[in-house]
């Protein structure tokens, strides 16, 4: 029984590296290479999501200490921002990121469209320096 238990635990501890890293590296690989911008969406908000993530972990890693079970919570939330049955992380990049910026930087006028928010951002460039 101990030895299963041993073999539990490292692959516990490997779940962490492959749902986080190995797997999204080789799904952002593939996105890049498909002509779909679907996937390319999914794992540029994914990898947004993971920076910013790892960014307040680090900061508030005194507090997530004390939590006992926060390597599993913050597995299960990175497997679903990860799993393409769930794209997690575009949702959650639609719903909150992008309104943020959208609000920030466009002032509430965003247009999907690539060239069209290139368009806008010259405008917007352009009528900054008009009025100084």
């Amino acid at each position: 029984m101990g030895h299963f238990w041993t073999l539990v635990t490292h692959l516990h501890s490997l779940a962490g590296p492959v749902v986080m890293l190995m797997y999204p590296l080789y799904a952002s690989v593939v996105a890049i290479e498909t002509t779909s911008k679907i996937d390319d969406e999914q794992w540029l908000a994914y990898w947004i999501l993971y920076s910013f993530f790892t960014l307040m972990e680090m900061a508030l890693n005194p507090v997530l200490a004390w939590i006992p079970l926060w390597y599993d919570i913050k597995l299960l939330l990175m497997a679903w921002l990860v799993l393409p049955q769930f794209r997690g992380a575009a949702f959650i990049y639609e719903r909150f990121v992008r309104e943020k910026l959208i609000k920030q930087y466009y002032g509430g006028n965003f247009v999907k469209d690539q060239y069209s928010s290139n368009e806008h951002l010259e405008k917007s460039k352009k009528g900054k320096h008009e009025t100084h």
